[in-house]
């Protein structure tokens, strides 16, 4: 072989005296089966390297562990003078904890894609809440795998899990204490923002014990200060008015004459009822506290239709900037911060009345609101963070439906939400009072008339609900007929309404309860909300919100006063 012709690894390999003597013996090996003798001296170079090598590794796994344990259990300073020690928050800090009732993780599908193509925006284009996602949560309580409010928001108060109704008691009636118990116990200062009854489920866990969350007469009582410690609220905003007002009077839902108002301004409330008196307030700055604030009889209406009253009833924005703001001034000068609870509550409704419309704008409000508070805490020198999630899903909402038996289309569309103008509640309500003739007459006279006959109905209900109020101009005569005879149909009207507009968007449900799917976990800086990353039980958010406060004590000891006191029973 010539040399250009050598192979590529024979070309430069070192001779030995002994090479043909290796090759020798590796030629008999392999011919023989038998292992050549061959030795080989290790030195203390070759061990130095090794034991290096071993200690070198051993020192970057050490380290590691060092800066995982650290990043969990320590985070920087702020300004406000609050931090962590030894894994416990220390210093003066405030929580503001939000309760998306109802919203599943197909709710900001179906809200992000409306939102997009309203606006026009791109697809990667995301809702606030989208940026603030860290975990999810299972939500089944003690009596079924599907929870109610109830339950779920005592998970939250009390971090335990309970029966569906249960308001902040245990399966044995017995009751436990609250983180917002607990916070006004240790000097915190604390408020319920809600967009349905203040004496609902959700803000009841926080500040009463009953056995039934249908007791509200109750609720109201405690939620102003007739309660085992006295009163532990010092702001509420929100509906329900009408568990506050004695039976004498118009408006009420009372079962009694008492008048709960009369009883919070005897403990020292200062009491609002109308836009005129929220503006009053001017978002926090004139607050007198405590403050109750109660703007609708029943539930404030779904925002959809609420931004045509806005100068009667306040937004969800624009109640938790006013808390917020009130909170702040009153802690000013105090070493210890508030905890705020803010609901969006009525995109639960929604989701019972199965109305997308409805869904996609109480889930904007929401993430609006999410916003504030987020600006809010970025604005504030004091350390802080927020929680959100929900109690649960309701509805079983798929941004899909199966319209006929054949193999379906794949498609959903956002644009005919998009052309509706109302919720299929207030549409039902306009229908009720149109039936009963609370309306003008068509000579404009101010008389109120029942209509004349079934096809005025019909026209009324074809032009101005359906066409006016949900933008559908193709409304088929099986779907009046059923409308025009809504009080007869074992759907009420506002579940027709809302099925009209579902079918044609291709929305989907399950039930006009709720389900047992996972929600979402939100934090306003996962760092701080470390313990939530991931998927989790309910209670664990409980025991978050009470550690975040360092409250674990003050919980036990408030447990233990309601039940000397015989709170619940």
């Amino acid at each position: 072989m010539a040399r250009g012709e050598e192979p590529l690894l024979s070309q430069g390999r070192p001779s030995s005296d002994h090479s043909d003597e290796r090759s020798i013996e590796e030629e008999d090996a392999l011919l023989t089966g038998q292992k050549t003798q061959q030795t080989r001296n290790y030195g203390w170079r070759e061990i130095g390297l090794f034991a290096w090598a071993v200690i070198a590794t051993a020192l970057v796994i050490l380290f590691a562990v060092l800066y995982t344990h650290q990043q969990q259990t320590s985070k920087p300073t702020p300004s406000g003078g609050g931090g962590w020690k030894n894994g416990r928050p220390t210093g003066k800090r405030n929580l503001i904890f939000m309760v998306s009732d109802g919203m599943g993780p197909t709710s900001l599908s179906l809200t992000r894609s409306f939102r997009q193509t309203q606006t026009g925006l791109p697809i990667d284009d995301v809702l606030v809440l989208d940026e603030h996602l860290i975990g999810t949560s299972r939500t089944r309580s003690t009596s079924s795998l599907i929870t109610d409010s109830a339950a779920g928001a005592t998970a939250f108060s009390c971090g335990q899990k309970s029966y569906n109704g249960a308001i902040s008691v245990l399966p044995n009636r017995d009751p436990c204490g609250t983180v917002l118990e607990a916070a006004k116990r240790a000097g915190y200062m604390t408020g319920l923002v809600v967009t349905t009854r203040i004496t609902d489920a959700t803000p009841a866990c926080f500040a009463a014990h009953v056995n039934h969350r249908e007791e509200e007469d109750r609720i109201a009582e405690q939620e102003v200060g007739e309660h085992p410690l006295g009163r532990v609220l010092d702001l509420m905003l929100g509906g329900g008015r009408c568990h506050f007002l004695p039976n004498t009077t118009e408006g009420s839902c009372r079962k009694d004459d008492r008048s709960i108002v009369d009883l919070a301004k005897e403990n020292g409330f200062s009491y609002v009822s109308e836009r005129k008196g929220f503006d009053g307030l001017n978002f926090g700055t004139n607050v007198k506290l405590p403050l109750l604030g109660l703007f609708a009889d029943t539930d404030i209406p779904y925002e959809v239709d609420r931004r045509d009253m806005d100068d009667v009833y306040p937004s969800l924005d624009e109640m938790a900037k006013t808390a917020l703001a009130a909170l702040q001034s009153a802690t000013e000068d105090s070493n210890k911060g508030f905890f705020l609870m803010i609901e969006g509550s009525r995109i639960d409704h929604a989701g019972h009345g199965n109305d997308p419309v409805a869904q996609v704008h109480e889930v904007l409000a929401y993430d609006t609101a999410f916003a504030s508070v987020l600006d809010f805490l970025e604005k504030d020198d004091v350390e802080g963070v927020l929680v959100g999630t929900s109690d649960h899903e309701t509805g079983g909402l798929a941004t899909a439906r199966q319209l006929h038996e054949t193999y379906p289309e794949y498609h959903w569309f956002p644009t005919v939400l998009a052309n509706a103008s109302h919720s299929a509640e207030n549409l039902a309500y306009q229908l009720r009072d149109h039936i009963a003739g609370k309306h003008i007459s068509p000579l404009d006279t101010g008389i109120k008339t029942p209509p004349r006959s079934q096809d005025d109905l019909k026209n009324y209900i074809r032009h101005t609900l359906i066409e006016d109020g949900l933008g559908i101009h193709d409304i088929t005569d099986a779907e009046l007929d059923r409308l025009a005879h809504a009080s007869s149909d074992p759907w009420p009207a506002s579940y027709i309404f809302a099925d009209i507009i579902s079918h044609r968007a291709q929305v989907g449900w399950t039930t006009h309860g709720h389900s047992a799917v996972d929600v979402n976990i939100y934090a306003s800086d996962p760092k701080q909300a470390r313990p939530l990353i991931g998927n989790h039980e309910n209670t664990d958010v409980g025991r978050f919100l009470r550690e975040y406060l360092d409250l674990e004590q003050e919980v036990e000891d408030v447990t233990e006063a309601l039940k000397e006191k015989g709170a619940a029973g």
